[in-house]
């Protein structure tokens, strides 16, 4: 597999000109496009996609090591057929529509300013991570890890607590009716 260090890619529609199979370390994707492009079995190691559209990107065992995803759109990628050894990523004013983590290890992750709308976290471990002014709605938490999870600056969401793992998972008081709801109770 070709390695490719520390290169910048600005402005380049992937779905008409494919990247090229390799590994991809310390490399930034500025404004690119890859909507719809299968980049299943690439490597992407300490990377950073601005900007870019990556939606229903095909990810199947495409290795995530320290990969920032920065204002960029990224709808019903599948994160839990990624190679998940060493799975690490954060999201920073992205719109993750309809994303699937399921079953994925993504400790201490950061989601910051984020749509997170309808996303499957089934069965992820998302422990120590931080969901900082992030819109939940109809996000999935089921048999969910979120221990120390800090959700205090996000809004819109609904968790079971019976069904999830929430120990010492952090809230905004304005937001209890989300932990509550299964229970048909008023919260004024």
């Amino acid at each position: 597999m070709m390695l490719f260090e520390r290169l910048n890619y600005n402005n380049i529609d992937f779905t008409k000109e494919p990247l090229a199979k390799g590994e991809y370390e310390g490399c930034k994707f500025i404004n690119c496009t890859f909507s719809n492009v299968d980049v299943s079995y690439f490597t992407f190691i300490d990377c950073s996609f601005c900007g870019c559209d990556l939606s229903l990107v095909k990810i199947h065992q495409v290795l995530l090591r320290d990969v920032k995803f920065i204002d960029s759109k990224m709808i019903g990628l599948q994160f839990g057929t990624t190679n998940t050894f060493g799975l690490a990523a954060s999201f920073e004013n992205c719109i993750l529509t309809n994303s699937s983590f399921y079953k994925t290890k993504i400790k201490q992750t950061i989601f910051a300013n984020s749509k997170v709308n309808e996303v499957d976290f089934t069965e992820c471990n998302l422990s120590g991570s931080v969901f900082d002014n992030c819109d939940l709605s109809n996000a999935i938490f089921d048999l969910t890890n979120l221990e120390k999870v800090d959700f205090r600056t996000s809004y819109n969401y609904s968790i079971d607590i019976d069904r999830n793992k929430i120990i010492k998972s952090k809230h905004a008081s304005s937001q209890l009716g989300g932990l509550l709801e299964k229970f048909n109770l008023i919260v004024e």
